[in-house]
């Protein structure tokens, strides 16, 4: 395949984030890149896709800063650009949790290797803790995970009072690309939790390097391919259509905006509904064309990349 997609975080302080931010920007304009990319003073997290020399170029650019020097790339090969457009923007932290002051740069979870995770997942003394959103854990998750019914990750320290029962435990925390956990384990030493861990690099890494066993369902990805396979030993479907509960991990948006729920939805319900997650939101007159896909980019006319640097604006300060 001619092109890649490029998963990545790395926790470390940035001085200047609007400086960083103009500089990165242009960077990746002049290699073509598109995706989602985060600056925060407490670091950076992305997702990019790019031709094959494109994205090696960026990799090699990257990590030759030494605030990076521990990032690591998940990287996955894909047909074609998997964004229609490229932004990197400035925010208060690389993900919205509302724990600014939590740096896992200098105390976090142990970080497991895919293998180290396999084999400890099982032990009688582990409990695995997804933090993920509800949409995501639906339509995949490991064997066995302990799931905390949160529709944003910002929701995750108000489930504290959840997870007390299993401060005897030891916690194997994951996510999509670890970038999550690393807050999670973190707060979780802070309230007092001793036995804390995490699978490095997410469960991408995990289905890269260990095969995906045990991780049953799809990945919800925040790309244009929305689910991608993970498990290649002992693969399952454990999500169901929203409308006729058939198992399907076929993921969409809800044709109407307002809704825009992500669900799963057979091919046949996404036909009769025309995208939409129930007959309510078909009926919707707000509700956007349906071309089978159940995905609606924001696309502009002719757009180029550059104007997506032209139309920045920094905050005021």
């Amino acid at each position: 395949m001619d092109y890649r997609v490029l998963l990545y975080y790395c926790y470390t302080p940035i001085e200047d984030v609007e400086a960083f931010r103009e500089e990165h920007h242009r960077l990746c304009l002049r290699l073509n890149l598109r995706g989602r990319i985060i600056v925060a003073p407490e670091g950076l997290n992305g997702t990019v896709s790019g031709l094959v020399a494109d994205c090696d170029e960026y990799m090699r650019l990257v990590k030759a800063d030494l605030r990076f020097d521990a990032l690591e790339f998940k990287v996955e090969e894909a047909e074609a650009h998997t964004f229609q457009k490229l932004h990197v923007r400035v925010k208060p932290e690389i993900v919205h949790v509302g724990l600014p002051h939590i740096k896992p740069y200098e105390r976090t979870g142990v970080h497991l290797s895919p293998e180290e995770f396999r084999d400890m997942k099982d032990q009688d003394d582990v409990v695995i803790l997804d933090v993920r959103s509800d949409y995501e854990y639906e339509l995949g998750r490991f064997k066995n995970a302990v799931t905390l019914d949160i529709e944003n990750f910002r929701e995750f320290p108000d489930r504290l009072e959840r997870l007390e029962q299993y401060k005897d435990k030891k916690i194997l925390t994951y996510c999509t690309g670890g970038i999550k956990c690393e807050k999670a384990s973190a707060y979780l030493l802070e309230q007092g939790f001793e036995n804390v861990y995490q699978l490095h690099g997410g469960i991408i890494k995990y289905g890269l390097e260990a095969g995906g066993e045990d991780f049953e369902g799809k990945c919800y990805v925040f790309d244009g391919r929305v689910a991608v396979d993970v498990n290649h030993v002992n693969p399952t479907i454990i999500s169901q259509c929203h409308h006729c509960h058939t198992p399907s991990d076929r993921m969409v948006n809800c044709a109407n905006p307002h809704c825009n729920a992500h669900v799963p939805l057979c091919e046949a319900c996404g036909a009769q509904l025309q995208g939409a997650c129930s007959p309510a939101c078909q009926e919707h007159p707000d509700k956007r064309p349906y071309d089978g896909t159940g995905t609606y980019p924001k696309i502009s006319n002719h757009y180029r990349p550059e104007q997506g640097l032209i139309s920045y604006r920094a905050p005021a300060r």
